[in-house]
Formats: structure tokens, C-alpha cells, sequence
């Protein structure tokens, strides 16, 4: 086998150099249904087109590595933290062991092949396309994705350590005592008894003070043998983790013969059914933040090998979500490389984690729903649990995205739920909720009416609309409600509209827009409907979708970035949306596109507080030119408590003055230094009365 292309680890294999031709050529069958399902009987589409449409003249790619092996040691361990699509394993020649997962870490022993103080070398195959793998397992569905691209997209170690060895570890906070659980299941690799002492000592990350130990534990265990054990150990003064103070602990491990260390935050994250909200450590805690479906971005142009450069994932997670008072996100229909976590967790964002499944509703297939090989999907969600439950910004399992299927809720989450002893929620998309605190979405597109036919919503409905979702939008009326998608205004980067927004933007601002226009109009929309949603507390949380895609001629959504490789977001974006996302929330409750001169009016005004302190407010409404000058003014001062929201009516009298305005609502937080005002802005024209 010759190897003549060079390729990053991690990363995908379109960053080969020599290039690959049709490296990423694939039709999902989602996709696929999108296309054709209208033009095919069913039997015909589920015949032909079941597995996907492969457009390469290849299923595999090889990888070839050689290394130097130490002297011998007891265990030695390929780890793939994650490959796509598939993965097998070979060293020195010999064939060690095969993996399914996509999204998952794969674990191959070496040592049946190994050469000890030698060079070795190994050869990984991953496929080079979904349809290598059964086609009842999971390999990513996603109706709007239109490239596939392989790669070892996460990190790739070799694991060498002594008997007994450390196969997994979990750290629980108990935040009302002060302590962790730490579950550790250790395994004997020899051929004879292994007798060591289990050691847990606790460090803060940071600083590396010692805080705690564990009692050390006497392991005797057989060949071959497995055991598990937990231990409760105190932690003195614990420090909680939160978005606003993401502190962070350690725990180092140790049998004599194996050590790992382990990072963790003493952080507790739960929904509550009665209250309807979501509670971190112990409080009511106000969901605001944005969608990344990372693997839409992989098939983006101008992706390349952004998603593994640390300055850009840390501006991506930490510096922008921060101004954009963001402290929740949902990594949609994908996995993220095991750093983004990590990042995560050290800059302060919580994480509705969801597993790659997107399968539709019914009839999404003709009727068809797709099929499921049950027990591999259970293995293949214990094994996501696994590499992810020590991350404390990891707050909510999402077991799939707007999917019908019973398969969820009757097998797979019952099945692998227990094995979290962090107790966090599951999400179950359209589905039942497995339980009975868990989450339930809500997807409110107000404008998707205009997709294809008649945009039959206006923002004047905002006016006099129920901000409860409608009867039979949720799986459960009694769980809490999270909204975590809605808009239907996807614009591209260069402001051209999406293929489901090109009719909506036609009826908006007619066909001779221009794109500023188009991207002016979308914040400004965006905004308010996000004002309207946080105002009325009727969800646990607002998410907006979506802030990291792909972005290309023939896309379904895309993102906000005026230039994604240097992560500037479109200025009126960050404008509109970073005012509707304030802790501080402020909305204008009117959307009509004149006012009358001369005459006085009442307009209502609605104020959030998602801090856990009661805020001295001044509340201002004005009326201003497009430059900025002040015609008309009233305002008044009052208290807001704590975790609340609140109605204000203020009479403005507008004066004599003509042409294109701004009504501008300022809530100015009092006593807290020099905090910007929260604005929210309705585009309006003065008229003279008739």
C-alpha cells in the first residue's frame, strides 16, 4: 500500500495535501429524502436510496503512523477520541480491532502486536463515507447537510500504564454536602492476581492546591478481573462552578500501577416541573444563548482547520458568547472535538450536549420511519456518556433533534440514563419526555409560512399574541419548556438569502433589496422576536439558532459572521441580538410601522431581571432621528425584584415632526457603577394625522 498524502490528526481528511478528488461526495438518505421524496413512490426511494447515494469512487481511507514503544509495560491502549466514518486498527501488520462509532472514543488494546523499545508502526482505516457502516447505525442524520466528510477528528493518544489500570472514572458533585462521588472501575490485564491501593487526591486546577483526599482502598482482583468502586470524599469550603465563576477542580488518581487526573466543577444543573424552570446549584437560573451545529460548519469553504486552533475555539466559546450575555448552549446534530468541552468548562458555558440524530416526524419518509439497531445505539450512547459526564459545562443530555421516534424514550434513555450519577436531564425533541423534570423543546419558526407559499405572520401579531406555545406544540404540557430554535431568517454572510428564506425575504422587502438591507432587517427582526419570547417567562430558556454553521451557495440556514475565520459577527447581529440577550431585558410591546404626530400615546413596556438581586431601575422611552437626536422623552424609576419580570406604561407625547424615527425603550440598571442601559428599538414613521 503506497501512502502519498499527508493529512493533519486531528482534523479531516480535506485537509490531505496532495488534495483527494471527491473527498466528501456523499447524499445522506435525509438529504436525499429532502430532493426526491416528492418525485418517488415510496418503495422505490427506500429501495434505491435507503443507504444514501455514494458520488466517490472510494469507502475508505488509510492512516499510517509509525512510533517508538518504551520497555515493556502491563497495558498499552490506542485511544481515537473520535473518527468518522468507522474505524479498525491495525499494528505491525496484525489486525487488532474494528469500532462503529462516530462520535465516540475507541479504546484497542495493542499488545498482542506491539514491539517494545522498538519502532512499530500503525495503520488506522476510517470510512470514507456513511454507507460503510450498517445502515441501522448511527453515522449522522441531518436533512440540510450536504457534505460528509471524513476524518480522526479528535484527539489520538497512546495509553501505556501497569496493572490494575483505571478503564473509567466519574466525579459526581453533591453540592448540599460539600462533596463528590467518585466512581472508579478498575480492571486487572495480567494473566495472574494484581493486588494495589486505590488513592484519590483532590487539587484545585489552578494553583494545584491540595483541598481533599479519599481514603485509599485495598484492590484484590483475579485475572482478568473487573471492579468497581465509589467513594464519597468531603471537599472543605467547596467552590462552586458557574458561567459567571467557572472554578475548577481536579482529582488525581492512582492504583500504584496506573494514574490518571481528572478535571471537575462542583456544579448541579436540573430542571423542576412545577416552577417550569431550569435551577443551577440550587437557584433559578435564566437560559440564554445560541445553536452550533458543528458539523454543518466542517463542510463550510472557509472551515479548513479552524475547529482545532485553540485561539479560535476560545474566542468562539469564551470571549464573544460573553458579550453576547450568553451562558447556554446547544451543540446541535454533531459532536464537538473533546478540547471544545474543555474550554467549555474553564470559560463558563453550560451545554445541552445532543447526540447526532435527526430523523424527522412522521411521514418525513413516505411513511417510512428509519430503523434503529436498538442494542448498538444503546452502546454507542453509554459510550457518549462516558467520554462526556465529567465536564461540568455538560448540563443536558439531547438525545436526538426534532425526531418521532419511541425507540428514545422506550429503550435508550432508560437504559443508559442511570449511569450518570450527575442525575442531569434528558431531552427528548419531539418525543415524550423520559421524565418527569425533563425539558421539552419548542421550535416557534413564526415566519416559516413563507417558506413556499403566503407569509402569513406580521410582527404586528406580537402585539396581542399568546406567548404560551400553542396547544399540541410540546410532547407534554406539565414539563418545562425550553425554546431552543426559532427565527426562519437565515441570511448567508453575504447577506443573499438561504434556500428556505429566499420567498420570505421577497415578501418582506420585495426582490430589489440590498444585502445591508437584508442583514439590517434580519437583526432587527431577530431582536425583537428574542425581546417577545424573554419578556413574557414563559420558557425556562431562550436559545436562538443558529451562531456557527456553513455559510455557501445552496445551504438551508447559516450563521452571523461577517468573517468567520476572524469570528466578526455582522455589527448589527451583534447590535440587536447582544441588546435582547442582556440579563437586563427590556421590550417594546409594539411592532405598528407609523405613529401620528401631534398626539399622545400609551405604549407597554416589559422588563426582565434574570440576576438573583433585586435592581434599582430607570426606565427611559424616547423618540429619535436616524442621527440620534432626542424629539421626545418621559421615563420613571423603580425597583425590580430579584428573578422577575414586570410591565411598564409610559405616555409619550409625539411631537410635530415627520419621516423615519426610532422609538427607544433604555433600561438603565442604578447603583452598579457604569453599566450600560438595555435597549430595545422599533423602526417607525412619524406621520402627519390625516
Amino acid at each position: 500500500m503506497t501512502f502519498s498524502h499527508t493529512v493533519p490528526v486531528h482534523g479531516l481528511a480535506n485537509l490531505a495535501k496532495p488534495a483527494f478528488k471527491d473527498v466528501d461526495k456523499f447524499i445522506s438518505r435525509e438529504n436525499l429524502a429532502n430532493r426526491i421524496r416528492q418525485k418517488l413512490s415510496p418503495a422505490e426511494w427506500l429501495t434505491n436510496y435507503w443507504k444514501g447515494k455514494v458520488e466517490q469512487d472510494r469507502d475508505y481511507f488509510w492512516y499510517r503512523k509509525t512510533f517508538r514503544a518504551p520497555a515493556r509495560r502491563d497495558v498499552v491502549l490506542l485511544k481515537i477520541n473520535k473518527a468518522q466514518f468507522g474505524t479498525a486498527v491495525w499494528l505491525n501488520g496484525r489486525k487488532l480491532g474494528e469500532y462503529a462509532g462516530c462520535f465516540t472514543a475507541s479504546y484497542t488494546p495493542l499488545d498482542q502486536a506491539i514491539r517494545w523499545g522498538e519502532e512499530n508502526t500503525l495503520v488506522v482505516r476510517i470510512g470514507a463515507h456513511p454507507a460503510v457502516l450498517p445502515d441501522s447505525y448511527p453515522t449522522g442524520s441531518d436533512f440540510e447537510k450536504i457534505k460528509w466528510t471524513p476524518g480522526i477528528y479528535d484527539r489520538v493518544s497512546l495509553i501505556y500504564c501497569d496493572n490494575p489500570a483505571i478503564e473509567t472514572l466519574q466525579i459526581a458533585p453533591r453540592i448540599a454536602t460539600g462533596e463528590v462521588v467518585v466512581q472508579t472501575r478498575v480492571k486487572n490485564h495480567s494473566a495472574a492476581p494484581a493486588t494495589a491501593s486505590l488513592a484519590h487526591t483532590v487539587k484545585t486546577w489552578k494553583g494545584g492546591k491540595k483541598v481533599a483526599a479519599g481514603a485509599p482502598e485495598t484492590l484484590s482482583l483475579q485475572a482478568g478481573e473487573e471492579m468497581v468502586l465509589t467513594q464519597t470524599i468531603k471537599i472543605p469550603g467547596a467552590h462552586l462552578w458557574s458561567p459567571e465563576d467557572p472554578f475548577l477542580y481536579v482529582v488525581e488518581s492512582s492504583t500504584g500501577g496506573d494514574s490518571v487526573t481528572t478535571r471537575f466543577g462542583m456544579r448541579e444543573f436540573r430542571f423542576d416541573a412545577a416552577t417550569k424552570r431550569a435551577y443551577l446549584n440550587g437557584k433559578v437560573y435564566y437560559l440564554r444563548g445560541s445553536n452550533i451545529t458543528l458539523h454543518r460548519f466542517l463542510e463550510d469553504p472557509l472551515c479548513r482547520d479552524l475547529p482545532w486552533r485553540d485561539d479560535w475555539v476560545r474566542k468562539l466559546l469564551g470571549d464573544l458568547p460573553k458579550k453576547m450575555h450568553w451562558n447556554y448552549f446547544r451543540f446541535c446534530i454533531g459532536p464537538v472535538p473533546d478540547r471544545w468541552l474543555d474550554i467549555c468548562d474553564e470559560e463558563g458555558l453550560l451545554i445541552q450536549n445532543e447526540f447526532f440524530v435527526w430523523t424527522g416526524g412522521t411521514g418525513w419518509y413516505r411513511g417510512y420511519s428509519r430503523r434503529h439497531d436498538a442494542d448498538e445505539m444503546i452502546r454507542q450512547y453509554q459510550d457518549w456518556m462516558r467520554d462526556n459526564w465529567n465536564h461540568p459545562s455538560v448540563a443536558v443530555w439531547d438525545a436526538n433533534n426534532e425526531t418521532k421516534d419511541a425507540i428514545f424514550g422506550a429503550k435508550i434513555i432508560p437504559a443508559v440514563r442511570s449511569l450518570d450519577l450527575s442525575e442531569r436531564p434528558w431531552e427528548n425533541s419531539y418525543n415524550a419526555p423520559a421524565g418527569p423534570n425533563d425539558p421539552v423543546e419548542h421550535h416557534p419558526y413564526l415566519m416559516q409560512s413563507g417558506h413556499r407559499g403566503k407569509l402569513t405572520f406580521s410582527m404586528t401579531n406580537l402585539e396581542t399574541m399568546d406567548s404560551k406555545p400553542p396547544k399540541g406544540a410540546l410532547p407534554s404540557d406539565t414539563n418545562p419548556p425550553l425554546i431552543n430554535e426559532y427565527g426562519w431568517l437565515w441570511l448567508n454572510r453575504d447577506g443573499s438569502p438561504t434556500l428556505l428564506t429566499e420567498n420570505v425575504y421577497a415578501q418582506l422587502l420585495g426582490t430589489n433589496a440590498t444585502a445591508r438591507e437584508r442583514l439590517d432587517l434580519y437583526a432587527y427582526l431577530l431582536g425583537a422576536k428574542t425581546e417577545f419570547w424573554r419578556a413574557h417567562r414563559q420558557y425556562a430558556g431562550v436559545i436562538h439558532f443558529v451562531y456557527l454553521t456553513c455559510s455557501y451557495p445552496g445551504v438551508y440556514t447559516a450563521d452571523h459572521f461577517a468573517d468567520v475565520t476572524a469570528l466578526k459577527l455582522d455589527p448589527a447581529f451583534a447590535d440587536y441580538m447582544g441588546e435582547a440577550f442582556k440579563p437586563l431585558g427590556v421590550y417594546i410591546n409594539f411592532f405598528q410601522p407609523t405613529l401620528k404626530a401631534g398626539t399622545t400615546r400609551e405604549f407597554t413596556m416589559m422588563l426582565v431581571n434574570d440576576e438573583d438581586r433585586r435592581l434599582p431601575v430607570r426606565l427611559a422611552l424616547s423618540l429619535e432621528t436616524p442621527k440620534g437626536k432626542i424629539v421626545a422623552r418621559t421615563g420613571q424609576e423603580f425597583s425590580l425584584p430579584a428573578l422577575s419580570n414586570g410591565t411598564v406604561n409610559l405616555r409619550l407625547a409625539i411631537p410635530n415632526v415627520t419621516g423615519k424615527h426610532t422609538l427607544k425603550a433604555s433600561a438603565q440598571s442604578l447603583g452598579q457603577g457604569r453599566v450600560p442601559a438595555t435597549l430595545s428599538r422599533r423602526w417607525v414613521t412619524v406621520e402627519n394625522p390625516k
